[in-house]
């Protein structure tokens, strides 16, 4: 099979471990940096040109596409489509996914356990919307935010009336969530792929860091999901129609409750955590979906690939 791994950055530790594992598999993988894409439409001719040639013959993508270009290299991933290119993550799915507001909407039609939420078009009424997620600790987010930047944790109600406030005045849009003191600075990454959890992991936020983000220091550790996690995690990956995703979750005394589906997690951390090869995973994962499209039913394929939420988002 020939593979395009859609990333910035080749020396990235999750996109050398993808390339690694595709080779080791027998498969061509080829690095493609997505903002250097351009896009050819033309009525039936929908085509790719990379560094002044098109980019032809490939059998499916891995997308890895950062939060901050999700606009255009979503753009990407909906061309290689147009091209009958399998995708191991649609493109309509890492919208969905980046969309804070929009993703959480989704979860909560499908019946996925949160945090309490909050969010206003830049209304007076801060202290009544501090009350709606159970008042002070609370977290504010920015929903633009992305490895625990944009995030703040509020002790007082003074202090978050202060803090939305002060986003309101910059028009940042945020939302409002309850604090799960019980989670004492830990969460759960759990790693979806094809309808199942190949991986997971207990992040700890450091001392005196209610994040537990890795980005922001924090530390992973392997962790056996209870069947409520699992769950939780499959119905959520499923709702955003991700075939493969990081679902963070946090432990609270009514069960688990997901604070955030990503759509380009990072292998680094799980794989050093689980000492498992999910870099591995996902190149089977994506191959399957390639011959699917060529008419070849593999025998190992689990499961039929996720479809989008089918009710209108």
């Amino acid at each position: 099979m020939k593979l395009a791994i859609l990333s910035r950055e080749p020396k990235l530790y999750s996109t050398t471990r993808l390339v690694e594992a595709a080779e080791q598999r027998g498969h061509q993988a080829l690095v493609v940096d997505h903002l250097h894409c351009n896009l050819v439409l033309e009525k039936g001719k929908p085509g790719i040109i990379y560094q002044g040639q098109p980019l032809e013959g490939f059998d499916a993508i891995i997308p890895r596409i950062g939060a901050s270009v999700t606009f255009y290299g979503c753009a990407v991933v909906r061309q290689f489509e147009m091209m009958k290119v399998r995708t191991a993550v649609e493109s309509q799915a890492i919208v969905r996914s980046r969309d804070k507001l929009r993703s959480m909407q989704i979860l909560a039609r499908a019946g996925v356990g949160m945090p309490k939420t909050a969010f206003t078009n830049y209304s007076d009424e801060v202290p009544a919307m501090i009350q709606q997620v159970g008042g002070a600790p609370v977290i504010i987010k920015l929903l633009e935010g992305t490895q625990g930047l944009g995030v703040v944790l509020a002790e007082s109600e003074k202090a978050a009336q202060s803090v939305i406030e002060a986003f309101h005045n910059l028009k940042a849009r945020i939302i409002v969530q309850e604090f799960i003191a019980e989670s004492k600075g830990a969460d759960l990454r759990a790693f979806v792929v094809n309808g199942e959890v190949v991986g997971a992991m207990k992040r700890q936020g450091k001392e005196g860091e209610f994040r537990s983000n890795l980005h922001r220091g924090g530390s992973g550790t392997l962790v056996k999901l209870s069947r409520a996690e699992k769950a939780a995690a499959l119905l959520a990956t499923k709702a955003l129609g991700l075939g493969i995703a990081g679902v963070d979750m946090l432990q609270s005394k009514r069960g688990p409750l997901v604070l955030e589906v990503n759509s380009s997690p990072g292998l680094e951390g799980i794989e050093k955590a689980t000492g498992l090869d999910i870099a591995g995973k996902i190149i089977e994962y994506t191959v399957d979906l390639a011959k699917k499209r060529k008419g070849k039913q593999p025998a190992a394929a689990k499961q039929a690939e996720p479809q989008p939420d089918s009710q209108p988002d």
